[in-house]
C-alpha cells in the first residue's frame, strides 16, 4: 500500500488538529484498524515517520501483532491487551509497557516500553475497538477486497497458512460487526491508499 504525498500530508495535518484539541500531556492515538491484509502496517509506518516523538525521532507505535496470542487469540485478545498493558497506563499518566508474543516459540519474549509522545501509533485487527474511544484517538479504517487480502497473507505466510487466514478472516467479521469499527473511523482508506471518506473540515489533497 503506498499512499500519495498529499494524502499523507493532509493525515499529518488533521493528526495535529486533533492533538490541538487535547491537552498537551495527552498523548493522541492513532489508530490503523481494517482487516488482515488490508495494508495498515504500511500505512503506520508511513505516520510515524512523518509525526514524530516531539524529539526528532518517529512515532512510537504498537503493533497488535506482538500482542496477539498466536492464531488462535483472535483480534478480541490483540484490543484486551492494548488496553490492559498501554491504555489503561497512559489514562493514569504511565509509559505502556507489554511483553511481544513470539509466535514460533508460542511464548511471550521480550519487554517494551511505550512513552506517553505526543503522537502514538496504534496498528493491528482490533485496534480501534469501542475501549479506545475513551481515550484521545484519531481512527483510521483501511480495507481491501477480501480475496486480494488472502492473497497478500499467503504471500507473505505461506500457503500452509490458508486454513488459519480462513479462521482469521471469519472471528475478525465478527469482531467488526460487533465494534462497527468501519462505522466509527474518522477517516477509511481503501488497501492501494485512496481516500473513501473524509472529515470534510480538512482537506484530502
Amino acid at each position: 500500500m503506498t499512499v500519495s504525498a498529499p494524502v499523507l500530508a493532509a493525515l499529518t495535518a488533521l493528526a495535529r488538529a486533533a492533538r490541538a484539541a487535547v491537552p498537551r500531556d495527552v498523548p493522541l492515538l492513532v489508530v490503523v484498524d481494517g482487516p488482515a491484509g488490508s495494508g495498515k502496517t504500511t500505512l503506520a509506518a508511513q505516520l510515524t515517520a512523518r509525526l514524530g516523538d516531539g524529539t526528532g525521532g518517529p512515532a512510537p507505535a504498537v503493533h497488535l501483532d506482538d500482542l496477539y496470542e498466536g492464531w488462535e487469540a483472535g483480534p478480541d485478545g490483540g484490543a484486551a491487551r492494548l488496553a490492559q498493558w498501554v491504555l489503561t497506563p497512559f489514562a493514569a499518566g504511565r509509559p505502556g509497557r507489554y511483553r511481544r508474543y513470539d509466535w514460533a516459540a508460542g511464548a511471550y519474549a521480550e519487554e517494551h516500553e511505550v512513552p506517553r509522545a505526543p503522537f502514538v501509533v496504534v496498528e493491528g485487527c482490533g485496534a480501534g475497538a469501542r475501549g479506545v474511544d475513551a481515550h484521545a484517538r484519531l481512527l483510521l479504517w483501511v480495507e481491501a477486497d477480501d480475496a486480494e487480502r488472502l492473497r497478500r497473507g499467503l504471500a507473505r505466510d505461506g500457503r500452509a497458512e490458508r486454513a488459519h487466514w480462513v479462521a482469521w478472516m471469519v472471528e475478525e467479521a465478527t469482531h467488526y460487526g460487533r465494534e462497527r469499527t468501519r462505522e466509527r473511523a474518522d477517516v477509511r482508506l481503501d488497501g492501494v491508499g485512496r481516500v473513501l471518506t473524509w472529515p470534510s473540515r480538512v482537506p484530502a489533497t
